[in-house]
């Protein structure tokens, strides 16, 4: 089907919606409605119903959709079908472990390499080089990365970001803490993990008033 223009809020959601359809146990409905579905996430029906229409025309009335066609509209749309190397900077902890996770594959992810100005081996778990930063250039314009992974520190990471851009990154997966400034064509995705901690805890305090 032909793509809508679609809202990152979009886009954040569907995620979700793939991981429920995929956890489904076996032997479920071989269909499943957007009312079930938004029974399940616990969200509103009509939402479930628009966003599921962006990116998939197999929806049928008092049927629903088929739920392995569906599974394979989202993925298409989202581009898990398509591999996206990507290329990361910052080889610390946090970085390595990204670096070793094997389950990007699954959405599409193949990270190539990392680069720190101070590599300290020459590879990853995974078997993924670790290259000394003066690398990045040549090694993104001849694999022609277009995806960079910021995990350096706050101080370094608008610097990281600007030598990510003149090697031609055009879409940034941003670790660091921090407010980047980049040209409008540029994409830049936040993981806050600051963020993510104040949300956890402001949960678990409305929690435990309740049980007051």
């Amino acid at each position: 089907m032909e793509h809508k223009e679609i809202s990152k809020s979009v886009l954040k959601r569907l995620p979700g919606y793939l991981a429920y359809l995929k956890s489904m146990p076996e032997g479920s409905s071989l269909y499943i409605s957007a009312t079930a579905l938004a029974n399940a996430l616990g969200m509103g029906e009509v939402q479930v119903r628009k966003d599921l229409a962006m990116v998939s025309s197999g929806g049928r009335p008092k049927i629903g959709y088929l739920r392995e066609s569906l599974i394979d509209d989202i993925e298409q749309f989202l581009g898990y079908d398509n591999t996206t190397d990507a290329v990361l900077i910052g080889a610390g902890k946090l970085g390595q472990a990204l670096l070793n996770y094997s389950g990007f594959d699954a959405y599409g992810l193949n990270i190539l390499a990392a680069f720190d100005t101070q590599p300290a081996s020459g590879s990853a778990g995974e078997g993924k080089p670790i290259l000394h930063i003066d690398r990045l250039e040549g090694f993104c314009k001849t694999n022609k990365v277009l995806m960079g992974i910021i995990t350096v520190p706050t101080a370094f990471a608008q610097q990281v970001c600007d030598r990510l851009i003149a090697c031609g990154i055009k879409a940034i997966w941003n670790f660091a803490p921090t407010h980047l400034d980049v040209p409008q064509n540029i994409l830049v995705q936040n993981e806050n993990m600051a963020t993510s901690l104040a949300v956890l805890s402001m949960h678990l305090q409305a929690q435990i008033k309740d049980k007051k």
